[in-house]
């Protein structure tokens, strides 16, 4: 059934996109070993510490706008391929230059993958640019102000991603602001790693339309119905949240106890060769083993198009595909 059912996807890492594949590839031209996160078809890690290590050293092997162009064309059309017609895709500028590379540049690479994959399959897809939590509040904020500068058409959001539980959130309302007065969407990392007081933190101090992840507000009964009241749509990553071990498969993921409780929800793939997933099998597995019918999995994509960052023409030509012929 999810064959049939349109997709789309709010909240993928561009760097985490890139498969072991590829990461080989990367690493044979820029004559670098990789043995040490890289095992045949799988990336080599055991806990977040050792994912943060093996996703930074596999990014550093993207070092040119072309490579990030490859990358970009190369996981937009593999999400084309199971029936996807949107994504947005986290850009992390910290990223670029850890691997020498100027961030307009990296941006500059990245839109003409996008175009690319456009034109060869009808794709749309925007950019969020993200400051890492962890790099500490200066730097968020500088990764806010180059989101700002940008005036990129494909460029539409900021957030904040990396270690949920490291900072205090009021630290980086600086951030925040400057993305807010720039006119780019915003969202943030919480309720992963970090439980349901990281969640009401972001609600009360940053208010933002979306949260990435969020699942651990299920913890708390006031915070669920807060969430539902406000209208604030969550980017669920249940592969992601499996492999880390939050939760101990996808028959036991609050997902659907979440929809129940009138949350808006949607379903995204995260960083998905990290985590042994796609978007096409976070689909598979909420009908497999969440239990969610063909209309359930068509309402998730149509929240995802209605709280995507992109222009209302856009939004209003991927609700009419997702509804589909006669709907």
């Amino acid at each position: 059934m999810t064959a049939t059912v349109a997709k789309a996807e709010l909240h993928c890492h561009i760097e985490g996109a890139a498969s072991p594949a590829l990461v080989v590839e990367q690493a044979r031209r820029y004559d670098e070993d990789v043995s040490a996160i890289v095992d045949g078809d799988r990336f080599v890690w055991n806990d977040f510490t050792q994912f943060l290590a093996a996703y930074d050293k596999a990014s550093s092997l993207f070092r040119t706008a072309g490579d990030y162009a490859l990358l970009c064309e190369t996981y937009l059309r593999s999400l084309a391929g199971c029936g996807a017609l949107y994504s947005e895709i986290f850009v992390s500028p910290d990223h670029a230059r850890a691997a020498g590379l100027a961030p307009q540049a990296y941006v500059e690479g990245l839109a003409e993958g996008i175009e690319t994959a456009r034109t060869a399959t009808g794709i749309e897809a925007r950019m969020i640019v993200v400051g890492i939590r962890h790099f500490g509040p200066e730097a968020v904020a500088d990764a806010a102000r180059f989101a700002a500068s940008l005036r990129h058409p494909l460029v539409t959001g900021f957030g904040m991603a990396g270690e949920e539980r490291f900072g205090a959130v009021p630290e980086y309302l600086e951030a925040f602001a400057i993305a807010r007065e720039a006119g780019l969407g915003i969202t943030v990392h919480a309720g992963e790693l970090a439980g349901a007081d990281s969640v009401r933190a972001v609600l009360d101090h940053i208010r933002p339309p979306r949260i990435g992840h969020g699942v651990r507000a299920i913890e708390d009964g006031d915070l669920v119905k807060r969430l539902a009241d406000e209208g604030t749509v969550l980017e669920t990553c249940p592969g992601s949240n499996v492999a880390l071990g939050i939760y101990s498969g996808f028959a036991s993921h609050p997902l659907p106890r979440l929809m129940k409780a009138g949350l808006r929800v949607t379903l995204n793939s995260d960083d998905p060769p990290y985590f042994a997933t796609t978007l096409e099998r976070e689909y598979e597995e909420a009908e497999k083993a969440m239990g969610l019918d063909e209309e359930a999995l068509r309402a998730i994509t149509t929240t995802a198009i209605e709280a995507a960052f992109v222009d209302e023409t856009t939004r209003a030509g991927l609700l009419e595909q997702v509804r589909g012929p006669g709907r």
